[in-house]
């Protein structure tokens, strides 16, 4: 950490995106499992308590889910503060990598407005607009911030270099846009669903928080909707990279995302056709994230950035010729 090296600050990347990715599953838990008002205050579990207190109406379980996911936000600040350290620190060829720093500082940052995003959430009852911005600030930003980061690390701080054609970067950035559309429906689905969350008022009474005023059906069908030109664009891009000269680690990312699309749609159309269990519901929003995760990957893989070209020399006084 004193003199971070180029492997180390890579490891501290991928450290932040498991850690990311590990919370936002658990984050999803916490909802499915409706444990979202298990600690009914913030930053306080309850008004008498700051640790996991009996709160009425609320299960033991129900707390320790929630209050256990409000403690993991502990690791992950540490991990997001020393890679932002680590990235201060990085001097490659004697030069401080100012991209890598602005980056990382996503990180930190991203924790905090997450916490502070999380009370809301908690103190509006678990608005469903605020879950959604709850889990799009963290998959959408952090998480992106992580991935990129990682990615970043490994090339130089020149300009990009595209390799693959433009036509196949362009449908897999397009592949990036419309995954991250599909996210937000995700999220829309939940919150007008059967597991959009409870509430529980002081004498114990539970009922459903508000929802989205949306049809269930309607929205869900919106969701499949994105899902099939997902998988559409998915398809075409893993064509176009298989008979063109992209790299062989492109081209294995784009089957990977199109294989990884056709569990998600399987998972989804069972879930759905059986009235949204909530266990199987958490695993299609575990495997939404490894999805936004490989969709990203094979994003940055179809380009790459050079190193920054030496600073021309300074211009020698003209010799004096007596």
């Amino acid at each position: 950490m004193l003199q971070p090296t180029q492997s180390s600050l890579r490891g501290l990347a991928l450290a932040s995106v498991i850690a990311n990715a590990v919370i936002i599953s658990t984050g999803a838990a916490v909802r499915l499992s409706s444990s979202g008002l298990g600690c009914p205050d913030w930053p306080q579990c309850t008004q008498a308590s700051v640790v996991a207190a009996h709160s009425a109406g609320q299960s033991t379980l129900n707390t320790w889910i929630e209050f256990g996911n409000r403690l993991l936000n502990f690791p992950l600040v540490v991990i997001a503060g020393l890679t932002f350290i680590a990235c201060l620190r990085y001097r490659p060829d004697g030069r401080r990598r100012r991209d890598l720093v602005w980056l990382s500082a996503v990180l930190p940052l991203g924790v905090i407005a997450q916490a502070v995003v999380g009370g809301i959430v908690v103190l509006t009852d678990l608005n469903p607009a605020m879950v959604s911005a709850h889990f799009l600030l963290s998959a959408g930003v952090i998480l992106t911030a992580a991935v990129v980061l990682r990615t970043w690390v490994g090339e130089g701080a020149g300009p990009a270099r595209s390799l693959v054609r433009t036509d196949l970067r362009v449908l897999a950035g397009l592949l990036v846009g419309v995954t991250a559309v599909m996210l937000a429906a995700g999220t829309v689905v939940t919150g007008s669903g059967p597991l959009a969350g409870t509430r529980v008022d002081s004498h114990g009474q539970r009922s459903t928080v508000p929802r989205f005023h949306f049809a269930l059906e309607n929205i869900t069908q919106l969701h499949a909707d994105v899902g099939w030109f997902i998988g559409a664009l998915a398809v075409a891009l893993v064509i176009g990279l298989r008979f063109s000269a992209a790299p062989r680690r492109t081209v294995r990312l784009g089957w990977l995302v199109l294989g990884w699309l056709g569990v998600q749609g399987v998972i989804g159309y069972v879930q759905y056709f059986n009235h949204l269990p909530a266990g199987l519901v958490w695993v299609h929003v575990a495997l939404s994230v490894v999805l936004w995760i490989l969709v990203l990957e094979l994003y940055l893989s179809t380009r790459e950035r050079m190193p920054l070209a030496d600073r021309a020399p300074e211009a020698l006084p003209k010799q004096v010729i007596a």
